[in-house]
């Protein structure tokens, strides 16, 4: 029930972040854009994640945990509403930002939760739950989004997401206000020493590396390959690529096994073997076949995401200070790397065109690849945080 209910969290606080990208051609033709410019203002939401990241990194210390997270999705619900009246793309990218410094102040809070109320033995079933409700937003949320879109029309779409946001607010406050108070770390040492100490880690700055790149590749794939889906030859509906979201339930299964995986054969075998996964994927996506085109978005989703949950669990082993400001510092890397990705994978897919656009996501995923020899497995028993606590008593 306990990770569950932390999947539900997570679904509740990203299903914003790319429910957006399944409209992507329904936007463009609204805001009379190419792909690139739309790419890059629904793709927006990740610089405003980059930078609600950094703050909650040096303010980690000051934010009492549930408060923070039922404010965060509390909050997130008035841009989104208002994203169902935004004038120009201007005003799109600018309400997407806002929701962006929401979400990633909620996901950076609950990632500090889960560490501090975690011992050793459930912490990676525990963020594995997490991404696991990552990975659920990415489909129901982008399945929702094209549905609504195609029968109700843009503007109900984000009132709908607006009311999920509420939804959201409302279990965390409920939920984690059964649970023991979250302890607040007493070291009296400065947010950038702090910074200074985990970029003085080479484990933590590879892991922050390899964030950057995996949402650089993740984005770059289900930002651009909507542009694909609509196009001659395979020329599928809005409501049709709804479903092609479809591809992410495999991700849904296999993502809590990352976990278990890192604690049974390592955090870089796990790694690695998420990665050819999703560059075996690679080549089906240039293939003018839509079967082909799913298979390889089933490999390159469930191996990103298999990725993401084994690096952000080690990030939380690997801290040996605050492992608030570590993880914000991680994901502040991880959607910087998101924003890049859509800048210039967009000018390689405007420009060159799609196959272009796929070589330079596994140019991304063989540099993470490489970074991951840097990644030292934390000695056996190490515990995540001092309070050796579970989550089973919040439940």
């Amino acid at each position: 029930m306990r990770n569950v209910l932390i999947g539900l969290v997570a679904f509740l606080t990203l299903v914003d972040l790319f429910a957006t990208q399944a409209i992507l051609p329904a936007l463009a033709r609204a805001y009379g854009v190419g792909p690139a410019a739309m790419g890059l203002a629904v793709n927006a939401s990740t610089l405003g994640m980059a930078a609600g990241a950094l703050a909650v990194a040096f303010f980690s210390r000051r934010i009492e945990r549930r408060l923070g997270i039922a404010a965060s999705l509390g909050l997130l619900s008035v841009p989104t509403a208002l994203l169902a009246a935004a004038p120009d793309l201007a005003t799109f990218a600018g309400l997407r930002i806002v929701q962006g410094l929401c979400m990633a102040s909620a996901f950076a809070l609950t990632l500090s939760y889960l560490a501090e109320h975690c011992s050793a033995r459930v912490a990676a079933g525990a963020f594995a739950a997490y991404i696991a409700g990552n990975v659920a937003s990415n489909l129901f949320g982008r399945l929702a989004a094209a549905a609504l879109v195609d029968h109700a029309g843009i503007a109900a779409n984000f009132l709908v997401f607006s009311v999920l946001n509420l939804s959201g607010a409302l279990l965390v406050w409920f939920w984690l206000g059964r649970a023991s108070p979250a302890p607040m770390p007493g070291t009296a040492r400065s947010p950038l020493a702090l910074w200074a100490e985990h970029l003085r880690n080479p484990a933590l700055r590879a892991s922050f590396a390899i964030g950057f790149l995996i949402l650089f590749a993740f984005i770059g794939t289900f930002t651009y390959v909507n542009f694909v889906l609509v196009r001659a030859p395979l020329a599928l509906g809005m409501m049709q690529i709804g479903f092609v979201y479809f591809v992410f339930l495999p991700s849904i299964v296999v993502t809590p096994l990352a976990g278990w995986a890192a604690a049974r054969l390592g955090t870089r075998p796990a790694f690695w073997g998420a990665l050819a996964a999703a560059v075996a994927g690679l080549p089906l996506l240039v293939v003018p076949s839509v079967p082909a085109v799913l298979a390889g978005l089933v490999l390159v989703g469930a191996g990103t995401f298999f990725a993401q949950a084994t690096a952000t669990g080690f990030v939380g082993r690997a801290a040996t200070g605050d492992r608030g400001s570590a993880s914000g510092l991680y994901l502040a890397c991880y959607f910087a790397g998101g924003m890049v990705g859509t800048a210039l994978l967009g000018q390689l897919f405007d420009r060159v065109g799609w196959p272009a656009c796929v070589a330079g996501i596994g140019a991304a995923l063989a540099l993470a690849a490489l970074l991951a020899l840097r990644l030292a497995t934390p000695a056996p028993g190490r515990a995540v945080s001092g309070t050796a606590e579970t989550l089973t008593s919040s439940t």
